[in-house]
């Protein structure tokens, strides 16, 4: 073996001792600077998934439905029709901490891209965000302004709606926000591509903008590693994003594939040019010549390596036969966009990298993909809480209706309105239901039929019980479906947690992964891809482990979608499902200071599906006129944003010995519909009044709830 120094650079590119030592040893030789710089890249921990690969192979991925799976630029699923949905999830946590207009905003790019590349039109888009304290933390207003800012500005400039997501506030994202964006898109079937490339003298086509030193080590390099003090000076690691380039380049390769004109289409994001050609030869089986002389660039002199690790956005690598080019050519020219030679698919198995046609690199595909070793992480459960209580908003002798109010107007809680509006849901003109209208969003496909598609998590209660909280996470996915009737057809997940190299976060990382195949074992939901986002991790500590999961699924008829609101007085009201509530984890427990500790009930899943099924036929036959299932603050805040919705009051009488704010995420619904066709049910009540009115406990006027519930991130923003 080559003997090394351990002072090399390799160590400033984020490789350990002993993963050069094995580069050398696979190499027979040490790689040079370019050399060095690709595999840095490729065997991080956002590329590699070194340290999660061998737990996500625990999660089931085949389906009846399941048209591309894990290791595609996004998962699809047949829907029907001859159409294809494809989607994902994806994290842009570290660039959004460092840069939030540009991190979010680029992250909605990069998610768009992954849809497009495999041959879907972006139909939506969907967010999922983490921030710290709002009211009391000047850092968390502002990332929470910008990125909110960021996906607005990307979304809305592409032309594509905002749908739905969610948002939660707590102290441990104070330093590392998550910013998870989801997007799907609708294609032919048979226009669905895969990414291998195919073909020895094929040309490697590069598409769309120049290319820059923004970005250069930037997603890649920001989520492999703690974020700590001087995080200003990683600014310029950030990617800059313009939608409207985007949309040139969405619009040119749909054409291109409407075409046929491509063998296969790759997005350039994480390691751009590295990333991309290396997945694009390890999936075909080939080789590729790139050659960097022939990049575009717009910054002159920039180095092989840099333009080999740059991550400029908008731009995409794609293989072409000979006779086509001029084709793609003449596509691109009326696009606007760009359309570059600059390599050739070749026999054998090398990514050669040629300035001017001298070799400046030549790699294995092998070594840059495949060879990274895998670690085994070593899970132990924490013996004492690892966070620590929050301070307490309440004093705990409130009366159950100065609790509701509380609720109500708690940041985790309220009226996502005020950012909602930021944000352009009907665009396209698809959207059934809008954000806030119901528990999913609700797009309308050609025929009548519909998808429905939800984003959820919940940190806090995953850090009572990993196992347990993530499995929730997935229930309560699924029970927004259904609250809209819809059927689940495939599942993408992201999963967010701290530094895997610490034993109670790889105990976390380990028991919430079992968790979640679990969950979609039960449900019959597949996996069909998603993104791993871990080094979530600051000095004063790791954020709450924070699995989030997206679910896509279907309903015949998009005129019967569900709503949330009480819809009609004289309406009776049920409960549905497993309903045994606990404070455990709870926003209640948040307001009174109790740090999040386990463990939570256990969860029936043959009940859950049960109720799941019962809430969606609800729904499909119009027996249901709403449909709400019971999460944050439990039954009395579900029926408080049932009657907000609807615009009327309620009076009920709970089951004896349930507490209102408890709570039983994913596994309990508050229906309401005409009194006969409830009575198989477990009624509590009637729609109709001006006023929530909990039997013995409280009564709060619609007015007094819905202003309460309307003011606080209206105030923050």
């Amino acid at each position: 073996m080559t003997a090394f120094s351990p002072s090399r650079k390799h160590r400033a590119l984020g490789l350990t001792d002993s993963e050069y030592e094995l580069i050398v040893e696979l190499l027979g030789r040490e790689p040079n600077d370019v050399e060095l710089a690709m595999l840095s890249l490729m065997w991080s921990e956002h590329c590699a998934y070194k340290h999660s690969r061998k737990l996500l192979r625990r999660l089931p991925t085949t389906g009846p439905h399941v048209l591309l799976g894990p290791g595609e630029n996004a998962g699809a699923v047949d829907v029907g029709g001859g159409l294809a949905v494809a989607f994902k999830v994806e994290s842009h946590n570290h660039p959004s901490a460092v840069e939030p207009f540009q991190g979010a905003a680029t992250g909605v790019g990069g998610i768009l891209r992954d849809v497009f590349a495999v041959g879907a039109r972006p139909i939506a888009v969907l967010d999922s965000l983490r921030f710290g304290e709002p009211i009391t933390s000047d850092r968390s207003r502002y990332l929470l302004e910008r990125a909110v800012a960021g996906i607005g500005h990307y979304g809305n400039s592409i032309g594509v709606p905002t749908v739905g997501g969610e948002i939660y506030f707590e102290q441990s994202y104070e330093q590392n926000c998550l910013i998870n964006a989801m997007c799907l898109g609708l294609a032919p079937r048979e226009r669905l591509i895969r990414s291998a490339a195919a073909g020895p003298g094929n040309v490697v086509v590069l598409l769309g903008a120049l290319t820059g030193r923004d970005g250069i080590g930037g997603a890649s390099v920001l989520a492999s590693a703690e974020l700590g003090d001087g995080d200003e000076a990683k600014r310029p690691s950030v990617q800059i994003g313009d939608p409207f380039s985007e949309k040139k380049l969405m619009e040119c390769c749909l054409e291109l594939l409407d075409r046929d004109l491509l063998v296969s289409l790759q997005d350039l994001g994480a390691a751009g040019l590295t990333s991309a050609a290396s997945e694009m030869a390890s999936k075909g089986g080939v080789g590729l010549d790139i050659d960097v002389s022939g990049v575009p660039l717009r910054e002159p002199g920039m180095e092989p390596f840099e333009i080999m690790v740059s991550e400029s956005q908008e731009r995409m690598l794609c293989v072409v036969e000979p006779e086509r080019v001029g084709d793609v050519v003449e596509v691109c020219g009326r696009w606007e966009t760009l359309a570059t030679q600059i390599g050739s698919v070749i026999d054998g198995e090398l990514v050669r990298v040629l300035d001017n046609g001298s070799a400046v690199a030549e790699l294995p595909v092998s070594v840059l993909v495949d060879d990274c070793p895998l670690y085994d992480i070593a899970p132990e459960p924490p013996a004492k809480p690892v966070y620590a209580s929050p301070p307490a908003a309440l004093a705990g002798t409130e009366s159950p209706a100065e609790l509701l109010l509380a609720l109500l107007s708690s940041p985790n809680i309220c009226s996502r309105r005020p950012v909602f509006e930021q944000y352009d849901p009907v665009v396209q003109s698809r959207t059934v239901r809008r954000p806030q209208e119901a528990d999913a969003a609700v797009l309308q496909l050609p025929g009548g039929s519909a998808i429905a598609v939800s984003i959820d998590g919940n940190g806090r209660r995953v850090a009572c019980d990993p196992r347990a909280g993530a499995a929730e996470a997935v229930y309560e996915c699924a029970a927004n479906l259904a609250c809209v009737g819809a059927e689940p057809l495939g599942l993408t997940n992201c999963l967010n947690f701290g530094n895997p190299e610490k034993p109670h976060v790889a105990w976390q990382l380990t028991e919430a992964v079992e968790g979640l195949a679990r969950a979609c074992e039960e449900l019959g939901i597949p996996i069909v891809g998603g993104n791993v986002s871990l080094y979530n991790e600051a000095p004063n500590g790791p954020i709450f482990p924070t699995p989030v999961v997206g679910i896509v699924g279907s309903l015949p008829d998009a005129a019967r979608a569900g709503r949330s609101g009480f819809a009609s007085s004289g309406d009776a009201i049920a409960l549905v499902g497993p309903f045994e509530p606990s404070l455990t984890g709870s926003e209640l427990a948040k307001l009174r200071g109790v740090s999040p500790t386990g463990p939570l009930p256990a969860i029936d899943p043959t009940a859950v599906r049960a109720a799941h099924d019962a809430v969606r036929e609800g729904i499909r036959t119009a027996v249901f006129h709403s449909a709400h299932d019971i999460s944050e603050g439990g039954v009395a805040v579900a029926l408080a944003e049932c009657c907000i919705a609807g615009g009327v009051g309620a009076t009920v009488q709970l089951p004896e010995g349930i507490d209102p704010f408890a709570e039983a995420p994913g596994r309990a619904f508050v229906v309401s519909g005409p009194p006969s066709a409830l009575a198989g049910f477990t009624v509590i009540g009637e729609v109709g009044g001006d006023a929530l009115e909990i039997a013995g406990q409280l009564k709060l006027a619609v007015s007094a709830m819905r202003e309460g519930y309307d003011g606080v991130l209206a105030e923050v923003l």
